[in-house]
């Protein structure tokens, strides 16, 4: 019995000078993955975002739904096309998405959050205008082969809504839709997202939540921690590479633009964003400082 309140002890005092370190911070977590469809790492994930609340910090929550999306398209009859990965969204697709996205995934995250005692508040970037998208456009030379139709990106985050809810002690869910310059709605990619708003916040760090256990060296091994200059060279010889690409880049620019750290972290381990913030070991891959320092 000693042992083990001695157990407990030892973990209080090694969450503390991390929890000194994030008081009052704004932290950016992109939910996705198994995370997002398993009960249990759901549950684990809203206590997490909870818990970081009520020691001080402010959680900024933004959310994928991919597999629901596609889940719901094909119950309806409509077929998905990709093209580099992205799902083409033409004006029936894109309902879907405002649907899913908006409606489904983004209540239910906020439904469980309050369910532990916390206070979310549900939004999409439409919300107060809070993310202006514009059409993404791929290289090539057949325009209409590669048209995305509603697929966007970021063209600018007004954080004023995120900003006063974090004031009065809300927790924002974001759902990844923004709104371009004619009204049109934009589906944009939930990382993009998180890393734009994590920049315009200020935000100390910025949390990826995936299906993997990090960045992994050629031989498979996790790698722990990494400067922005090593995760460059990574990026060139070729070690990242594939789906991990995409997520690494958003991390490197978020911390090249003056976010202290991004972590690209496992979501299939349960509390895995209390054990990457308030932990020594941590459960993922942590880029930090811009090149040079």
């Amino acid at each position: 019995m000693t042992a083990n309140k001695n157990n407990v002890a030892h973990i209080l005092i090694e969450a503390l000078p991390y929890i000194q370190a994030l008081d009052q911070k704004t932290v950016v977590i992109k939910f996705g993955g198994n995370a997002m469809v398993d009960e249990a790492l759901k549950s684990s994930f809203a206590q997490d975002i909870v818990l970081l609340k009520q020691i001080g910090v402010n959680p900024v929550i933004v959310h994928g739904g991919g597999p629901q999306i596609g889940k719901l398209l094909e119950q309806i009859g409509k077929k998905s096309r990709f093209i580099e990965g992205m799902r083409v969204t033409d004006n029936e697709t894109m309902d879907v998405v405002e649907m899913v996205l908006g409606g489904q995934v983004n209540k239910q995250i906020v439904a469980l959050i309050n369910s532990h005692g916390g206070r979310a508040v549900g939004l999409t970037g439409k919300d107060g205008g809070m993310i202006t998208a514009r059409k993404m456009k791929l290289a090539g030379n057949d325009a209409i082969d590669n048209d995305l139709g509603q697929v966007g990106e970021v063209e600018s985050i007004d954080p004023a809504v995120v900003a006063m809810l974090d004031d009065d002690d809300f927790i924002p869910v974001i759902a990844p839709i923004g709104v371009g310059a004619d009204g049109s709605s934009y589906n944009i990619n939930a990382d993009l997202v998180a890393g734009e708003l994590a920049k315009v916040l200020g935000a100390e760090k910025l949390l990826l939540l995936t299906n993997t256990p990090g960045v992994l060296d050629p031989d498979g091994n996790l790698l722990t921690g990494l400067s922005a200059d090593e995760t460059e060279r990574l990026i060139a010889d070729g070690i990242i590479h594939g789906g991990m690409l995409p997520k690494v880049r958003c991390a490197l620019d978020a911390v090249k633009a003056g976010v202290r750290t991004s972590q690209i972290i496992d979501g299939r381990v349960k509390h895995s964003v209390l054990l990457e913030l308030l932990t020594d070991s941590g459960v993922g891959t942590l880029i930090n400082g811009a090149p040079g320092n």
